[in-house]
């Protein structure tokens, strides 16, 4: 299977979830690693500020909140919301974790549609909330 023949609006939120995780995962490296952190063990804890469950819950609020997602990025969120998980939440609530599920899927929707210009966008977005304190959560 290519990447030009997946059907991305056919493939479960979950699925999307899987690989926007890890495109979003390295978004945040190459961000921590331009800040010249390089020890990893606090690259590991820094990331968490952008990665974990309620960083990207409180992410998606903030876009919701700032009217930044198009009808189509909205939907393909709930998609992943709503996606049925056989994996366990860590470290948050089933709620969080649905939603950080469907911020994943977003950003792996946007990766395998090829919108990479809005990917890089909100991945960036993203990051300057993070980084201007826009976005509090509890670990």
């Amino acid at each position: 299977m290519t990447e030009s023949n997946v059907d991305y609006n056919q493939l479960n939120g979950v699925v999307l979830a899987y690989l926007g995780d890890a495109v979003y995962e390295v978004y945040i490296r190459k961000h921590l690693l331009t800040l010249g952190i390089t020890k990893p063990n606090r690259l590991q804890k820094v990331a968490t500020k952008y990665v974990s469950a309620k960083a990207q819950a409180a992410l998606i609020d903030l876009m919701e909140t700032d009217a930044i997602l198009s009808d189509d990025e909205q939907a393909v969120f709930k998609r992943g919301r709503n996606a049925k998980s056989y994996t366990h939440a860590k470290n948050t609530n089933v709620v969080t974790y649905r939603i950080s599920t469907g911020f994943e899927a977003l950003m792996g929707y946007l990766s395998l549609s090829n919108q990479l210009d809005r990917l890089n966008f909100l991945a960036s977005w993203c990051i300057e909330q993070v980084d201007n304190g826009r976005i509090s959560y509890e670990k």
